[in-house]
């Protein structure tokens, strides 16, 4: 009885599916009405589904993908999917229209049927692994995000013939719509791109070694300095592909956002690597980090200025790239990204003062090194019976013609006036203060040496019997130290006026001042 049941039921199948495709094949609403009911009434909505597949959307399907083999007959083989998926649309609707309607009528209880993926969606894809199966495949990046971009295009086609949400979540839920998704492994395509941007970036850095590279003076598109460093050039580059079309998925969102971390914390490492072994002294320099670590003063002026401008950069134009790859994700979203962002620039912000003070280190030694020859003073006068100095030294004209050097070059074009005035301002305090600690260091050894030399003259006059001789040298050596000491510390403010700078307002100036100046000029600070 059983196998008589089960030939009675492919019997019936079988006519059944003759009788559909009959009314397919002269759209005939009436017939293609009734088989649907007959189809759902014996629970066999597969059955009619495969139907149409084979008889109607097969054709021209592999018309539009043919095999394999059949493309490499007619010496065709390209996997690009955007125009196939064209075509395709515009056979949908002028063959499959007519029962995509039907099923979907209003009140007509053929909601059942799902020829939208277990038909169509199912023939599509399985053409795609035969005819095209490199499509799929992400060893090409750029071909396979615009097959995927085309792919999403062409399930949005799809879905346009959904009567309601419900039916597009349905149409979504089935296993033909899993399995097509399957095929773009974008874990794969992700992992293509981040080699390829963070590899970019790695070169850049790595490749810069203690040259400040290219990019010097090039211009943004509002005519303002843009970046100069070439691995700021890069990291900006690698931020907006990030982002743009022809990189970015919204399916992997969060890892083309953890990317753009990535990115910004490797750029600020490398400069804080650097700037840190720099300060510290070390002999060896950070693998990578060679340029921060011994760039001169001219190149960490153009560190400063693209630390700022990627800082801008990044809140501005980048933002609003990535609004715009995001939506129309909600309000949330976007903000918890952007603000992600921003907490990432930040850290290229929280260089900038190491970056300054290192700057200032640099521009002030080579200042200070001038400074060496005041020593001199103390051999020209002692024991040496020579007058009380009229001139300042020499060397006093050469304590700031290295920082004057430094606010004249070329590259002083990437500092503002802010930055200009902060700087002179730190140099010049860390300067004066080393003055001031020398010249004490100088008054203080003459007067030590004094005091030892009227110890000895009093003691070898005891010994010849009389008492110490004092008429002679009413002008210590000490004294003339100071008086020269005076006038070059008189220079040196005059010196730093040309510069824009008030000395009497500076208090490593006044220290100074005091240190050498006689008694009564100890509060008058004239030059």
């Amino acid at each position: 009885m059983e196998k008589r049941i089960q030939n009675a039921d492919v019997a019936l199948n079988a006519s059944l599916r003759r009788s559909f495709e009959v009314g397919l094949e002269r759209r005939d609403d009436t017939v293609i009405d009734h088989c649907l009911r007959a189809y759902a009434a014996v629970d066999n909505t597969s059955g009619a589904e495969e139907a149409f597949r084979s008889a109607v959307v097969a054709p021209f399907v592999q018309h539009v993908i043919p095999t394999s083999a059949e493309m490499r007959a007619v010496g065709g083989n390209s996997d690009h999917l955007s125009e196939v998926f064209k075509e395709l649309e515009n056979l949908i609707q002028k063959q499959c229209k007519f029962l995509l309607d039907i099923s979907a009528a209003t009140n007509s209880g053929l909601h059942v049927f799902d020829f939208l993926s277990n038909s169509i969606l199912k023939e599509v894809h399985s053409a795609i692994q035969k005819g095209k199966p490199g499509a799929f495949s992400p060893g090409k990046p750029a071909e396979f995000l615009a097959n995927y971009k085309a792919s999403l295009k062409f399930l949005n086609f799809l879905e346009g013939y959904c009567q309601s949400q419900a039916a597009v979540e349905k149409f979504r839920s089935q296993t033909a719509y899993a399995e097509f998704m399957k095929q773009w492994n974008l874990s794969v395509y992700y992992t293509l791109r981040f080699q390829e941007v963070a590899s970019a970036l790695d070169t850049a850095i790595t490749s810069l070694g203690s040259t400040p590279g290219q990019g010097m003076q090039a211009q943004d598109e509002d005519g303002s300095l843009g970046l100069a460093l070439q691995p700021s050039s890069v990291l900006w580059d690698c931020l907006q592909r990030c982002w743009r079309d022809d990189v970015f998925i919204k399916a992997v969102a969060d890892k083309f956002l953890k990317l753009t971390l990535q990115l910004l914390s490797r750029y600020s490492t490398w400069l804080s690597a650097g700037l840190a072994a720099r300060k510290a002294g070390n002999s060896e320099k950070p693998a990578g980090a060679e340029f921060p670590a011994v760039a001169a003063s001219e190149d960490l002026i153009l560190v400063s200025h693209d630390l700022k401008l990627l800082d801008k950069k990044i809140k501005g134009p980048l933002l609003q790239e990535v609004e715009a790859a995001l939506a129309p994700s909600s309000h949330e979203v976007i903000s918890t990204v952007k603000q992600s962002i921003c907490q990432g620039a930040d850290l290229l912000l929280e260089i900038i003062p190491a970056v300054t003070d290192v700057l200032t280190e640099v521009v002030a030694d080579k200042c200070v090194e001038a400074l060496k020859q005041a020593k001199v003073i103390t051999s020209t006068y002692r024991m040496t019976n020579k007058p009380l100095p009229t001139r300042h030294s020499p060397y006093v004209t050469s304590i700031l013609q290295p920082l004057k050097a430094f606010l004249e070059g070329e590259r002083i074009i990437y500092f503002t006036e802010e930055a200009k005035t902060e700087l002179l301002g730190a140099v010049v305090e860390k300067i004066t203060t080393r003055y001031d600690d020398q010249a004490r260091e100088i008054i203080n050894m003459a007067r030590r040496t004094e005091t030892t030399l009227q110890r000895f003259r009093q003691g070898a006059a005891r010994q010849r019997g009389g008492g110490a001789d004092t008429s002679e040298n009413s002008i210590s050596d000490t004294d003339k130290i100071c008086a020269q000491l005076f006038l070059d510390v008189q220079e040196y403010g005059r010196r730093l006026a040309a510069l824009g700078i008030s000395a009497a307002e500076l208090p490593a100036y006044v220290s100074l001042w005091q240190c050498v100046a006689p008694g009564d000029r100890q509060n008058d600070i004239k030059f």
